[in-house]
């Protein structure tokens, strides 16, 4: 009787370790976190040439604040005159990068898609598929909207 009170006691011991090393949230043996992504990014001054930069006015998750920076490497209009379709760095400041790619058709009511894999820094694990539309001021503010996702590990 003794030992299986003492195994009882070290198991619970145990647990109590593990709820304090995670904060009380719960563990999950080969899953990272995910959720819903809300960002706004404001693009006023945008050319439509490579280097554009749009910056981030608000954001739900925390590893991308906001001032964060998205940056587009190909120009707009290179495959249609109302399309965006370029490679993009999202840069959430100190090393905090994501490199993704955003298709966006500018003649339709929803225009496009942005997706993301990988990162370093705080966005390392992290990909995120977001849906892109114009709000509320067009064409400066740009709404995106999705899931997002951290490997194991990512995003600390």
């Amino acid at each position: 009787m003794t030992k299986l009170l003492g195994s009882l006691t070290l198991a619970g011991l145990a647990a109590l370790a593990v709820v304090c090393a995670t904060g009380g949230k719960p563990v999950l043996a080969s899953s990272g976190r995910s959720g819903q992504l809300h960002i706004v990014k404001d693009c006023t001054g945008s050319t439509g040439m490579p280097g554009d930069t749009c910056k981030i006015v608000s954001s739900n998750l925390a590893q991308i604040p906001v001032g964060s920076l998205v940056h587009y490497t190909q120009a707009f209009g290179i495959l249609n005159p109302a399309w965006l379709d370029s490679n993009v760095v999202l840069d959430a400041g100190n090393g905090n990068k994501a490199a993704g790619r955003c298709t966006v058709d500018f003649s339709i009511a929803t225009p496009g898609v942005c997706t993301f894999e990988d990162g370093t820094g705080q966005l390392a694990g992290f990909s995120a598929r977001v849906a892109v539309s114009t709000s509320p001021t067009p064409p400066a503010n740009y709404t995106w909207d999705g899931r997002y996702s951290f490997n194991e590990g990512g995003g600390n």
